[in-house]
């Protein structure tokens, strides 16, 4: 992960020091912190908090073996198709042998390595698989691999008797894959998916230990894997899934979720250390796991944990909390000797101090070896002689197995009605529960108090601004405002406007500088200079208002208004993007902890207006935003969406939510309550078909579709 190194010491905005008090977005960056430094602890706490016995930790294990597949995207397991592995080359290099090899671990996800096999044996070997972290080697355009880079790990196996099997990563091998779909592309899709890289690497070296299996060189029940970087993150992934390997040895591979959203390197790094990593180091946090609970399901077999203390994007105190609570469940499971932290001086590099730590370590629990090791440098092997392919296997999938992993749900309507009818009873209530358990589990558990508070209302050329501070969630207070006609008493009904940014400046606009206060105190400071009144439209709100006596809700979730946070472009992304990344590690989206705030701010409307008839209404993805929210907040009466996106693909993105359905199945589940979708013109229906054939299907006219004539 090399590369995370200089994004980290480039981008201005990681540092330490607190937002300027006049910044225009100082509360709402302090508010993001904390939610961060509070949702990070909270977790932490929670990882293994449960385990007190030993019998504690083997009824649980198994459901947390489980958690974590699904989380990787491999559970089921997909099936251990032919391997068709094949031997390209050999290699002799004196003492040892080398073959290069590719084999598809499904079918044309091709993985390339070498298989270095030591030559004075008389039985089977213990056999090591290597997995790489970032460091391509790349000569005159031609890509040989990150197993080049890392040789002298497999090399020095070989030497002392060991076979080790040494992999390509998907992204930087010779057949070229892509890691960095939220890290770099913003491909925010995958999150909607619940896909990531972490759980290719994964398969890709369950399926080598698998070959590795095959070769009568091997002893299969004699395997360690290790790596460093990139390469000790999947190491632990390895460990964690696969009780075939009896010795792990993770390098600068992991650190707490704290020091991931809230930490970074201490006097630095303040913000926490995920701009330094690519979405291989992550899995799709669906349970809510400090990564501790990974480093858990190694136990007990012998685990050593090495890293530097001078490491930017594996910092001290990350590793260290968690290996404390490692120690404690190893010796609960009477088998403390074979858990170490092994921390040496240095930065991210691959340090000769580290490496002799974990040549004695393998040693040590596979070949029953404590003696001291030598690791002296020795010549490279040309990397034109490590090359698996001459030429790229043309049915290759490695460029597109991130659109082919995993699958968006599908949902097929029957086709005789009463058959459709008593379907789709049974399976909308299947979707809700199913977006509780996989896409919402990021709400809050236990809510707090919403401590609503009045805010002094503002009057003003006939219109009266009133508004209620509330807690959405622990350190996300937010405000909603209540906007009706001074001659209105009580109104009908409250129309509550779910606005993005844009849609939060024309209110703003709109109202004039007469209502800053109500508008923007105790948040974000007002604008400067405050935009000036727009005169027709507070006419046209005035005259609306006083002629249905409806109020209107503004309702801003986080990030909006008084609480936007930076948006400072920086060299991959903007801090904004590594911000969304943020609350996808903690198992969370932002637009998914936006719906509940929307939620919040209905329940404290409702709770400070006697119930009063509610209509949620947004445009865009915002609109998407209002319809989840009233799908569990069954006091709404009516949606209403302007313009709404037809997919999660392009919408909001909400964790794992296209496994579970897409926005057109999510429309019916606001029946029996009015829904009105308008839409730019009569082309757009065609991406609406399977909600309209659920519709006639169903024969629910509360339904209805508008064409925008002003369009």
């Amino acid at each position: 992960m090399r590369h995370g190194v200089a994004l980290l010491l480039l981008t201005s905005s990681l540092q330490a020091a607190a937002p300027p008090l006049d910044s225009p977005t100082a509360h709402g960056d302090r508010l993001r912190d904390a939610y961060f430094r509070a949702q990070a602890r909270q977790l932490g706490q929670a990882a293994l908090a449960d385990i007190r016995s030993r019998d504690d930790w083997e009824r649980r294990a198994p459901s947390m073996r489980r958690q974590f597949l699904d989380m990787m995207g491999l559970d089921p397991l997909p099936p251990r198709t032919d391997l068709k592995a094949t031997i390209t080359s050999k290699f002799d290099a004196g003492t040892f042998t080398v073959e290069n090899i590719h084999f598809q671990s499904l079918p044309g996800l091709y993985v390339t390595g070498n298989l270095y096999l030591p030559k004075d044996r008389k039985e089977p070997v213990p056999g090591v698989l290597y997995v790489c972290g970032h460091g391509p080697t790349v000569i005159d355009g031609i890509a040989y691999g990150n197993k080049v880079t890392y040789q002298h790990h497999a090399a020095w196996f070989a030497r002392h008797g060991y076979a080790c099997f040494i992999l390509d990563t998907l992204q930087l091998g010779e057949v070229p894959g892509l890691h960095h779909g939220t890290y770099r592309f913003e491909m925010w899709w995958w999150v909607s998916l619940g896909y990531t890289p972490a759980g290719i690497e994964l398969w890709n070296a369950m399926r080598a230990l698998d070959y590795l299996e095959t070769r009568k060189e091997i002893d299969a029940k004699r395997l360690g894997v290790t790596g460093r970087s990139g390469g000790g993150a999947t190491s632990w992934w390895v460990g964690a899934a696969d009780p075939r390997v009896q010795c792990i040895i993770p390098v600068a591979g992991i650190a707490d979720l704290y020091a991931h959203v809230a930490e970074g390197y201490p006097g630095r790094l303040a913000a926490g250390v995920v701009e330094g990593h690519c979405d291989c180091m992550y899995l799709v946090n669906t349970y809510r796991w400090d990564y501790t609970n990974v480093m858990a399901l190694c136990a007990p077999r012998p685990v050593l944990l090495g890293n530097s203390d001078r490491d930017e994007i594996f910092p001290i105190p990350g590793y260290r909390r968690m290996s404390k609570k490692i120690e404690s469940l190893y010796d609960l499971l009477g088998a403390r000797d074979r858990f170490a932290l092994l921390e040496t001086k240095g930065p991210h590099k691959d340090t000769p101090e580290l490496r002799a730590g974990a040549f004695r370590w393998m040693n040590r629990w596979l070949k029953n070896d404590d003696t001291a090791i030598e690791d002296p440098e020795m010549p490279r092997i040309d990397p034109r002689i490590l090359k698996v392919f001459n030429r790229l296997p043309g049915d290759a999938i490695n460029n597109a197995i991130h659109e082919r992993f995993r699958r968006p749900a599908r949902h097929e309507i029957p086709a005789a009605a009463p058959v459709a009818r008593a379907w789709w009873s049974g399976k909308a209530s299947e979707l809700k529960q199913a977006l509780v358990e996989r896409v919402f589990r990021g709400w809050p558990q236990r809510p707090p108090e919403l401590n609503s508070r009045l805010i002094p209302a503002v009057t003003h050329d006939g219109i009266r601004v009133q508004a209620w501070d509330f807690v959405s969630e622990e350190e996300v207070p937010l405000r909603v405002w209540l906007v009706q006609a001074t001659e209105t008493k009580t109104p009908k009904e409250i129309v509550a406007t779910v606005v993005d940014e844009s849609g939060w400046l024309e209110w703003v606009a709109d109202l004039g500088p007469a209502f800053r206060d109500v508008l923007y105190s105790g948040g974000n400071p007002a604008p400067r200079p405050y935009p000036a009144q727009n005169a027709g439209r507070f006419h046209q709100l005035r005259q609306t208002l006083q002629q249905q006596q409806w109020a209107y809700a503004i309702v801003t979730p986080r990030d909006v208004g008084r609480t936007r946070w930076k948006k400072t472009p920086g060299p991959k992304g903007s801090f904004d993007h590594h911000v969304r990344r943020r609350f996808y590690l903690l198992g969370q989206t932002l637009e998914g902890q936006q719906i509940w705030d929307i939620r919040r701010a209905v329940q404290c409307l409702q709770a400070e207006t006697s119930q009063l008839p509610l209509t949620v209404r947004g445009t865009g993805p915002m609109g998407i935003l209002a319809a989840y929210a009233a799908l569990f907040e069954p006091n709404i009466s009516r949606i209403e969406l302007r313009y709404p996106p037809t997919s999660h693909r392009t919408g909001p993105t909400l964790l794992n939510v296209l496994t579970v359905l897409d926005i057109p199945q999510l429309i019916p589940l606001l029946l029996p309550r009015e829904v009105t979708i308008t839409l730019r013109d009569e082309t757009e229906q065609t991406a609406w078909q399977w909600t309209r054939q659920l519709q006639n299907v169903l024969g629910d006219t509360r339904l209805r579709w508008l064409i925008d004539e002003a369009e």
